[in-house]
């Protein structure tokens, strides 16, 4: 089962840029995709539902900002569109697929680096969530977490951890969420279980050379429940073309 995730900070600038050549010849499942930054009606494209899928969107109601996506090969047994919380659902940031016994969510959990309010805002977002994954965890189905949760987790995540500590995405109260989340939680990053290398980034700043020079954040994650901690097969975070300022991450499962 091969499942990949992308932000594509804005999915009509993805498809310029070949995302939607790109995504047959991957043979993925599932995939899981963030910051659409459009609504679905505006998406009349043919690529944008692509062949062999079930694609289902969740818009932000504000125009040209946020929104999930997922495709599906298997005709999900119920789709659930948001997550029963008009602030986070207004905003377009959870859409989750049921497939038998494993649910596929794709998750864009707010940024909150243009101000104090938004910041304000993730943390709430944070809160929320933890019961939510703290009963996922443990309610005995299988659960694939994909998507932006903009935060860099250690210091291996992160080129310029020193620089960054005061920064949104790097805070230590966001990380601290994350050790809660991948050890009593009990999550797991699913990247992680497979590559403990360091320097393995899914987001580069447009800012400077970035990319060029590889000053990244791994943001991007596949959080997986326990059961499906040792089907992680393989993991790589594709770079050969950009699609987005994030990087798809590609992650194969065992039946």
């Amino acid at each position: 089962m091969r499942i990949i995730t992308l932000n594509a900070n804005g999915i009509r600038a993805a498809a310029r840029k070949g995302f939607f050549d790109w995504l047959p010849r991957q043979q993925a499942d599932v995939v899981c995709i963030q910051e659409t930054k459009a609504q679905e009606a505006q998406l009349t494209a043919d690529h944008f539902y692509p062949e062999g899928y079930h694609c289902f969107y969740h818009d932000a109601e504000k125009k040209g900002y946020s929104g999930v996506a997922l495709y599906s090969r298997q005709e999900p047994d119920k789709v659930h569109v948001g997550i029963g919380w008009e602030a986070f659902d207004s905003e377009g940031r959870w859409l989750q697929a049921d497939l038998g016994n494993l649910s596929v969510i794709s998750l864009y959990l707010p940024s909150g680096s243009s101000k104090d309010e938004r910041q304000q805002f993730k943390y709430e977002c944070m809160d929320f969530l933890k019961p939510r994954l703290e009963a996922m965890a443990r309610d005995g189905r299988d659960y694939i977490i994909c998507g932006d949760w903009n935060i860099a987790h250690k210091k291996i995540d992160i080129k310029n951890w020193r620089g960054n500590l005061k920064n949104s995405g790097f805070l230590p109260e966001e990380r601290e969420w994350l050790d809660e989340l991948f050890g009593p939680v009990g999550m797991h990053d699913a990247f992680r279980r497979i590559d403990d290398r360091p320097e393995q980034y899914t987001w580069w700043s447009n800012r400077g050379q970035a990319w060029a020079n590889n000053t990244g954040w791994r943001i991007d994650y596949q959080v997986v429940s326990s059961g499906l901690v040792d089907k992680v097969r393989s993991a790589e975070i594709y770079k050969d073309e950009r699609f987005s300022d994030h990087a798809p991450l590609i992650i194969d499962y065992a039946d």
